[in-house]
């Protein structure tokens, strides 16, 4: 491997890090570093005194040229919009945790729809990946003072929308699970018992399955939704905790097809709101991973 490919692959990680939490999904976050490569090929016959800022320019602006056209088409997505999860087959490390409860949920994700592009990109770059002010600048293509204001703003609109409570990791395992078993069997009393009053369920179809249009909202019709499913497919509702997007999540199962990927947020009590990805285009990469086992309690 040459010098200016190490270069590459070394900042690889960061500039695909980036770009997913711009896009929200893998494929164009992919195109983005992919793009980014190319042009650092073409780079290479003259020098180039920063590698990493220049990359890290490139990216972002790609990153924010493809945000921009998705938005357009994302104002015309058939009900609610959510990133493609992530699935890890292993624990993330305790660094790792911490790192990505803020930045890689798919509750956060939701949440930096609200931005627009340069604010995103210029929120990211400063606040995830401790950017200097002069590197978001120069990514950016406007001033330190311009780019202050930018970040400050993002700040304020991001203020009330993100997840208020940081949940202990055994907590949220011991919850989660027990949500998962109370959802294969079908037990109405302990899922409403596990769902806050207010909790809150937004899901992705795509217009591809059924979905809805906005939030449904209520532990109760939530605990309604998931004992239909088990009415509606007995004995074929397997549910698994997975790692996704650095978090415990869930990936439910019908009939052996994997139907759902679901992100719960909660207070260590209670389960506030669940986001559920259903759209089989943004299932696919992790549908291709799992392998088919009978139906079975969730004890994974």
């Amino acid at each position: 491997m040459d010098t200016h490919t190490d270069a590459f692959e070394r900042l690889r990680p960061r500039l695909q890090g980036l770009a997913y939490r711009m896009l929200g999904t893998r494929a164009e976050a992919e195109e983005v570093v992919q793009d980014t490569w190319l042009r650092w090929r073409e780079a290479a016959a003259g020098p180039i005194d920063r590698p990493e800022a220049w990359l890290v320019s490139v990216a972002t602006r790609l990153a924010i040229d493809r945000l921009r056209h998705a938005r357009v088409e994302r104002a015309h997505y058939v009900g609610t919009w959510l990133p493609e999860p992530l699935l890890e087959e292993s624990p993330p490390s305790p660094e790792q945790l911490v790192e990505r409860a803020d930045s890689l949920s798919v509750a956060f994700l939701a949440v930096l729809e609200r931005l627009a592009p340069e604010a995103r990109a210029a929120w990211l770059l400063r606040e995830v990946f401790e950017a200097e002010y002069a590197e978001v600048a120069e990514a950016l293509g406007k001033s330190e003072a311009a780019c202050r204001q930018i970040v400050h703003r993002a700040r304020e609109q991001l203020r009330d929308a993100r997840p208020r409570h940081v949940v202990p990791a055994p907590a949220q395992e011991r919850l989660l699970r027990s949500f998962a078993q109370a959802a294969t069997r079908g037990d109405f009393g302990a899922l409403k018992a596990l769902l806050a009053e207010d909790a809150q369920l937004l899901g992705d179809g795509g217009g591809k399955v059924p979905s809805f249009g906005r939030p449904l909202e209520g532990g109760t019709r939530i605990a309604q939704l998931y004992l239909a499913a088990c009415l509606r497919h007995p004995g074929a509702v397997r549910i698994e905790l997975a790692w996704v997007n650095g978090q415990r999540g869930l990936l439910r199962f019908i009939d052996g097809t994997l139907e759902s990927v679901q992100a719960l947020e909660t207070d260590g009590h209670r389960i506030l709101r669940i986001h559920a990805q259903r759209n089989p285009d943004k299932l696919a990469r992790i549908a291709a991973t799992r392998t088919v086992t009978p139906p079975r309690d969730a004890t994974s």
